[in-house]
């Protein structure tokens, strides 16, 4: 008998293959448990934003909901069980959350293909909730390098175990992307890696406009790229525009997903477009990085893994992928195809690819939660953190503040303004108020720029009046 997990992935594989009568898509990808638990922890904190105004929630309050949930959602739920406080709430943020990024769990994939008999190997709901919990006996092959470690005797050792999963959660966000650009969850985990410039500012800029325009956040940010480039002049975003001080970092990100979605759409063998574009995601990763580097021995290994397994999908093809030949619209709309052949060639890499999401979907839970979902290890973005928004300053801080600066320096106006003490020398300082006065005394006569005692000047007699008289500057 097939273990829990394979038993698992044939389920998935009939939703696969049946796609229509689960989904409006058929690029709609399964939700393994680590991508459940962050769906539900950031419905929690959305549902305690609405009711207490902070996108917070704890790990405990988390556990809760997630303990309670994923027996309610499978049937097997104890009667003294009390329901989490908003727990109507959280469930329906929860599958509007999945439904807006076109993803599905496990629990919905396994009741909907048990209600229509499409499952070969029964999994009872008792086993499901095991392996979702993590208690569950697995028989795990060929996953023994990637899977979450055991808990390690040094730190060093934890780092060479924990790399590989990082990495290798990076390529299957960026293959996320690829197949599902509504994906949310992956586009958030790829916006800076490797750094673009691209932090939670920007990452809560394009949610918000995603949000007013009512549309996936990655196609939010190709759509306002394509709008530039192609717009000419008359489409530039206006200065107030949020998302204009990151055109360098989005734009980047953008032209990079198209070159992957060339190499779809430009290499008909599934098997070389596959290799390719885990080589080129790589490249992308490792760049400007020493070659004896963990991370790139780590990536190197996992691309390597990866290919070995897209291959196998390939030559031993699953049910899902020789079912249907048209299941799976093509890499490109056919309106933008050079002709009809590139419209059509990336079909069973797409297929390929999603075979490959759908065995991660399998894999098994994570042993360490807290650090799944707050940890940043590597310099990795702490996806949570990207969905909340950094605190916005009330503006009253920094008026403050102003008003104290602007004071001081009024007072050392004053203070300059104030009479100097001088000395005996004072005489040699132009003082204005003395001027204006001796231009008032004066008026027919030039001051003149010194007025040392010792420097007494007699003004000549005009020889055309009859009268002298003898000025002395005092």
């Amino acid at each position: 008998m097939a273990s829990l997990q394979q038993r698992i992935l044939n389920i998935i594989q009939c939703f696969r293959k049946e796609w229509r009568l689960f989904s409006e898509s058929e690029r709609t990808t399964v939700c393994g448990v680590d991508c459940m638990l962050m769906a539900l922890y950031l419905s929690v904190a959305e549902v305690n934003k609405k009711n207490r105004g902070d996108f917070e929630a704890s790990l405990s309050e988390l556990l809760l909901t997630w303990n309670y949930l994923v027996p309610d959602k499978l049937g097997i739920l104890q009667k003294n069980m009390e329901a989490p406080e908003n727990y109507a709430d959280i469930t329906s943020a929860y599958a509007s959350f999945l439904k807006r990024c076109n993803m599905v769990d496990l629990i919905d994939v396994y009741q909907k293909c048990r209600a229509l008999a499409l499952e070969n190997e029964s999994v009872s709901c008792a086993q499901l909730l095991e392996f979702i919990a993590g208690t569950a006996d697995l028989a795990i092959e060929n996953h023994s390098v990637l899977t979450t470690p055991s808990t390690p005797t040094s730190r060093v050792n934890q780092d060479h175990e924990e790399l590989p999963l990082m990495v290798k959660k990076i390529l299957y966000a960026y293959l996320s992307i690829l197949v599902n650009s509504k994906n949310d969850l992956a586009f958030a985990y790829i916006l800076n890696v490797p750094d673009r410039g691209l932090g939670r500012e920007a990452f809560t800029d394009l949610k918000h406009a995603a949000q007013q325009r009512q549309m996936p956040i990655f196609l939010m940010a190709t759509s306002f790229i394509r709008t530039i480039e192609l717009g000419g002049k008359g489409y530039a975003p206006s200065p107030a525009d949020p998302l204009r001080t990151h055109m360098k970092g989005l734009s980047h990100l953008v032209h990079f997903i198209d070159k992957l979605e060339e190499i779809i759409g430009g290499v008909q063998d599934p098997r070389l477009a596959g290799g390719k574009i885990l080589s080129t995601i790589k490249m992308h990763l490792i760049k400007g990085r020493n070659s004896r580097d963990a991370f790139c021995q780590a990536a190197e290994e996992v691309v390597q893994d990866l290919d070995l397994r897209i291959k196998n999908i390939i030559n031993f093809p699953h049910e899902s992928m020789t079912a249907s030949t048209t299941g799976i619209s093509p890499a490109r709309p056919k309106l933008h195809a050079i002709n009809h052949g590139t419209a059509y060639c990336g079909k069973d890499t797409v297929k390929a690819l999603l075979a490959l999401l759908d065995e991660a979907a399998t894999d098994p839970p994570p042993k360490n939660k807290a650090q799944m979902l707050f940890g940043d290890e590597f310099r990795f973005p702490c996806t949570f953190l990207l969905f909340r928004s950094p605190a916005q300053s009330s503006g009253s801080s920094p008026k403050v503040l102003r008003q104290r600066i602007r004071t001081a320096v009024g007072e050392k106006k004053i203070k300059l303004k104030q009479p100097l003490i001088r000395s005996q020398f004072s005489c040699t300082y132009k003082d204005d108020q003395m001027t204006e006065s001796k231009d008032q005394h004066f008026q027919a006569i030039q001051a003149p720029t010194c007025e040392h005692p010792a420097l007494k000047e007699k003004a000549v007699p005009d020889s055309k009046n009859e009268s002298t008289a003898e000025l002395m500057w005092e």
